[in-house]
C-alpha cells in the first residue's frame, strides 16, 4: 500500500470497522459486570497485544532513548483513560443511545475546533458540511429506536468530555507518529492508559468473576477492537490530518448499525435508514475534502 491519504483513509476506516465491533462483542459478556471493569480490561489487554507485537516484530525497545516523545506519549495516554473513564460514566448518568451519540458525535467537531485553534489553519467548509452530516447521520442511527431514553446535565458533560479527550488523543496521535513508529508510541499510550485505569476502575467496581466467556470478550475487545485497530489508526494518521481521522472514525456506528441488522436481527426503521444515508454521504465528502488538502496540509 502506497504512503498516500487514501491509504490512510483506508487504514482508518478499517479500524473503524473494529471498534463498530464493540458492542456486539459486549452483548456476549456476564451480566452484571462493570463497563469500568470491562473498559479497564481491555486497556490491559491492549497494552499486552502492543508488546507481544513489538516482541514478535523484533523492535529494538530502548525505553530511555531520549528520541521518545514520553511527554506526548503520557498526555495521549491521559487522554485514552479519561475518554474511557468519562464515556462509561456518561452513559451511566444519561442513556447508552443518548451518550453514544454525544461522545462519538462531538468528537469530530472538537477535532476540527482543536485543529484551528492549534495550527491556526481550520478545515475546509466541505470537511465541515460532510462531518456535520455523518455526525447527524450518527446520532440517528444511534437513538432510533432507542428505549428507556434520558437526557442528564452530567451525563451531557462527561459525554462532551469524552468527546474532547478522544480528539485531543487523536491530534497527539499524529504528532506522535510523526516522531516515531506507531507500534512504539501506540504501546506506550495504552501502557500508560491502562496503569490510570486500573486504580479508577478498582475504586468503581465490585469484584467479579469473569468466567470462560467474559474472558474471551474481553480478549476480542482488548485485542481486535483496541489493539489491532488503534495501531491501524495511528498508522493511518501518518498520512491524514488528525480531524479527518476523528471524522472517518464514524464509520463505527455505521458498522454496528450493520451489525445489529445481521447478528442481532434487528430491522431498522426509517429514521435509521436515513441516518445511514445521511453518514455515507458526510463521509464520502470528508474523504474527497482530505484527498484534495495540499500534501504539506497533512501535517495538521
Amino acid at each position: 500500500m502506497k504512503n498516500t491519504p487514501a491509504s490512510g483513509i483506508a487504514l482508518v476506516l478499517c479500524a473503524a470497522v473494529l471498534w463498530g465491533t464493540t458492542g456486539t462483542a459486549q452483548s456476549f459478556a456476564p451480566p452484571g459486570l462493570s463497563p469500568y471493569l470491562v473498559g479497564a480490561l481491555r486497556l490491559a489487554m491492549a497494552a499486552l497485544f502492543f508488546a507481544l507485537y513489538l516482541l514478535l516484530i523484533r523492535f529494538p525497545v530502548r525505553l530511555g532513548s531520549p528520541g521518545l516523545p514520553w511527554r506526548w506519549i503520557l498526555l495521549a495516554g491521559l487522554c485514552v483513560a479519561v475518554y474511557n473513564l468519562c464515556f462509561f460514566a456518561g452513559v451511566k448518568a444519561s442513556s447508552v443511545a443518548v451518550g453514544t451519540a454525544v461522545a462519538i458525535g462531538s468528537g469530530p467537531v472538537w477535532a476540527g475546533l482543536l485543529q484551528f485553534a492549534l495550527s491556526g489553519r481550520a478545515p475546509r467548509a466541505v470537511w465541515w458540511w460532510g462531518t456535520l452530516l455523518a455526525v447527524a447521520g450518527g446520532s440517528l442511527m444511534v437513538v432510533s429506536g432507542a428505549q428507556g431514553v434520558r437526557i442528564t446535565g452530567l451525563g451531557i458533560a462527561l459525554c462532551l468530555a469524552a468527546g474532547l479527550s478522544y480528539a485531543a488523543y487523536a491530534l497527539i496521535n499524529k504528532r506522535l507518529v510523526a516522531q516515531a513508529a506507531p507500534a512504539l508510541v501506540t504501546a506506550g499510550v495504552f501502557t500508560v492508559a491502562a496503569l490510570i485505569a486500573w486504580p479508577l476502575a478498582w475504586a468503581l467496581s465490585a469484584p467479579a468473576a469473569l468466567g470462560a466467556g467474559g474472558w474471551m470478550v474481553v480478549g476480542y475487545l482488548g485485542i481486535v477492537a483496541t489493539g489491532v485497530s488503534y495501531l491501524l489508526f495511528s498508522s493511518g494518521l501518518q498520512y491524514i490530518s488528525g480531524a479527518t481521522g476523528v471524522t472517518l472514525a464514524l464509520g463505527e456506528p455505521l458498522t454496528a448499525f450493520l451489525l445489529a441488522i445481521v447478528v442481532v436481527g434487528e430491522r431498522p426503521g426509517l429514521m435509521a435508514l436515513g441516518g445511514l444515508g445521511l453518514v455515507l454521504a458526510g463521509l464520502a465528502l470528508v474523504i474527497r475534502a482530505e484527498l484534495q488538502r495540499p500534501p504539506a496540509a497533512t501535517g495538521n
